[in-house]
């Protein structure tokens, strides 16, 4: 008896296997169900360390969809995207990009900090976020067209419009959008509990600190403590550092170098653990 052939799943390294614990707070899930089932391509919108990331990767399981990500740089290129011919024991052979990839096999392609990319770079993905739905692969001479089950979502954060890092208005009008922000102190303290595996009461101290950074935002801060650093802060307690020393390394040092700033931060942190 011959063996069964064995097949090869391009999106295997891209699917997951466990569901990742996402709080809804809004009516978001509901959104991009509805998007995914127009397949209309998705811009998240929302500050750093908000859950974004989280989220995609909740709704790629709820989907059932691998989920191809991608962290966006500035020297990112069009060929880290689509694909390049590269040289191995075989010969010359085209090895897919992350993009191409998902257009071809039907994941969702996610492009963490969007505006971190180059825009000649991020103009290869137009085509596919229109009625068009096609990439083309001008090195291969090919016109891939989408797999019908495929998605593209992008994320930015609006915190950089006016400074050094915008989407052009012609690559965000393509897009449908939902806006993210720090959810309410209860349900923020709830994903900080649930994520450090920490009690609720330092889990409500430390919602309580990040209230104090946020509102020092556009006062010499550029963002307060975002619900990552929460966390991370959170787990420092837990692995056995004392409150105050945590916050000091996950909180208040990483948000700024300034030495007034770290006073001011320094004084947050005392309020919120007195």
């Amino acid at each position: 008896m011959s063996a069964l052939p064995i097949t090869h799943d391009p999106l295997a390294q891209w699917r997951q296997h466990s569901e990742p614990w996402y709080l809804p707070v809004g009516d978001e899930v509901a959104s991009f169900e509805a998007a995914y089932a127009l397949r209309l391509p998705v811009l998240l919108k929302g500050p750093t360390g908000c859950g974004k990331t989280r989220f995609v990767e909740h709704m790629a399981w709820r989907l059932r969809r691998p989920l191809v990500t991608v962290s966006c740089h500035e020297d990112l290129t069009a060929g880290d995207l689509v694909g390049r011919w590269l040289l191995d024991a075989e010969g010359t052979r085209w090895h897919d990009g992350p993009l191409t990839l998902a257009a071809r096999h039907g994941a969702i392609c996610y492009l963490d900090e969007i505006v971190e990319a180059r825009p000649d770079t991020t103009v290869v993905m137009h085509p596919l976020t229109d009625s068009r739905r096609v990439l083309p692969l001008e090195k291969r001479n090919e016109l891939l067209h989408a797999h019908p089950d495929f998605q593209l979502v992008v994320s930015y954060n609006p915190g950089y419009q006016g400074m050094h890092k915008q989407l052009k208005p012609s690559t965000r009008q393509r897009f449908t959008a939902l806006e993210f922000g720090y959810p309410a102190p209860d349900a923020e303290a709830r994903i900080v509990a649930h994520e450090a595996g920490v009690e609720p009461a330092l889990a409500a101290q430390l919602v309580a600190l990040a209230q104090r950074t946020r509102r020092l935002a556009g006062e010499g801060l550029d963002e307060g403590a975002s619900t990552r650093m929460l966390v991370h802060a959170a787990g420092l307690v837990r692995g056995g550092v004392a409150p105050r020393a945590a916050c000091l390394q996950a909180v208040v040092l990483p948000l700024t170098d300034d030495p007034e700033l770290i006073e001011a931060l320094r004084a947050a942190v005392e309020a919120s653990f007195a």
